[in-house]
């Protein structure tokens, strides 16, 4: 059994994928450690959507172009529920991102430990993506996961130091 630490640094970035289809059990596994993510409340504000079809895939490019997305052979979509979000009252902040951020990472880690690879994007078109998939008002789309299995090996990670990250308040 990995450690979290030896899970987290296994966990990277993946633009390259093998053409092998991922198998429903590791999705399955992958769906049911996110939904443990914690989120403000409790109210689980995400939605996921599985895109595997051609024909959903080619909406996603026409959400984010980059050459390499082109070949991605699956791809989970994770939304924000604006009705489903808590707002802090003092003023008014609505935490959905940081829950869906969560949830997310959640995934990634799950997907690391079955042996997947993912990537999150989020510089892409969050109106054409909703033009595209006629979402209703209350779910904007967040990241966009493409995830499969890797097709080279990891190169190390780059981090700060925990000195470097650690301030005085």
């Amino acid at each position: 059994m990995e450690t979290f630490l030896n899970l987290a640094e296994m966990r990277r970035s993946v633009r390259r994928f093998e053409g092998r289809e991922v198998e429903q059990e590791k999705i399955d596994y992958i769906l049911d450690c996110a939904r443990m993510a914690p989120s403000a409340v409790n109210y689980q504000p995400w939605r996921v959507a599985i895109i595997r079809d051609e024909e959903g895939l080619e909406k996603l490019r026409k959400c984010y172009s980059r050459e390499w997305f082109a070949s991605v052979p699956a791809c989970m979509v994770i939304l924000g529920d604006k009705g489903r979000s808590w707002k802090r009252p003092y003023d008014g902040h609505d935490h959905a991102d940081i829950d869906v951020a969560i949830f997310t990472e959640h995934l990634c880690l799950a997907a690391t430990e079955v042996g997947l690879g993912t990537c999150w994007v989020c510089y892409f078109d969050p109106e054409e993506f909703a033009r595209q998939f006629d979402l209703p008002d209350n779910l904007y789309p967040v990241v966009l996961l493409p995830f499969g299995y890797p097709a080279d090996q990891a190169q190390p990670k780059k981090r700060l130091s925990t000195e470097e990250i650690l301030i005085d308040l």
